[in-house]
């Protein structure tokens, strides 16, 4: 999850400079996605099975593969934002965005997840990240 993290945020940049020096974000989002696609598929052809069933496609929620669309907006908002408004404000603000949502999905249990109620504990921590982008990203706002 560390490493993960620390690549999303080399991520951001690297997208912003794809934009920067190819000039059209719709191109550049392509070529990143056929980057990723390209990976997947050579990851997938080296470990072929097993292999989706009919009964586990029939059984997916129309929403299941809208997950890698949703993670578009993500890269295009990496591509165009992440130079606009420095580095440490967009992974914060997008770090901070998924960390209150994922509240809401947990105590919602939204997308078949387990339900994990919103207490006490969990509040004050969203709050206090809401807090350290408001100071991160402070010099970029004035």
């Amino acid at each position: 999850m560390i490493l993960g993290g620390a690549l999303q945020t080399c991520g951001a940049t690297m997208n912003a400079q794809l934009f920067h020096l190819l000039g059209n974000k719709w191109f550049a989002d392509a070529v990143s996605f056929a980057l990723i696609t390209a990976f997947f598929l050579c990851v997938f052809a080296m470990f072929p099975s097993p292999l989706p069933t009919g009964e586990g496609l029939a059984k997916m929620p129309w929403w299941a593969p809208v997950g890698g669309l949703v993670g578009a907006v993500q890269v295009y908002a990496g591509l165009t934002l992440a130079k606009k408004v420095g580095v440490g404000p967009f992974v914060g603000i997008t770090v901070t965005a998924a960390l209150v949502m994922s509240l809401v999905l947990d105590h919602y249990g939204w997308f078949q997840m387990p339900v994990r109620a919103i207490n006490h504990r969990r509040v004050p921590g969203a709050v206090l990240m809401i807090g350290g982008i408001a100071l991160i990203a402070k010099h970029w706002t004035t």
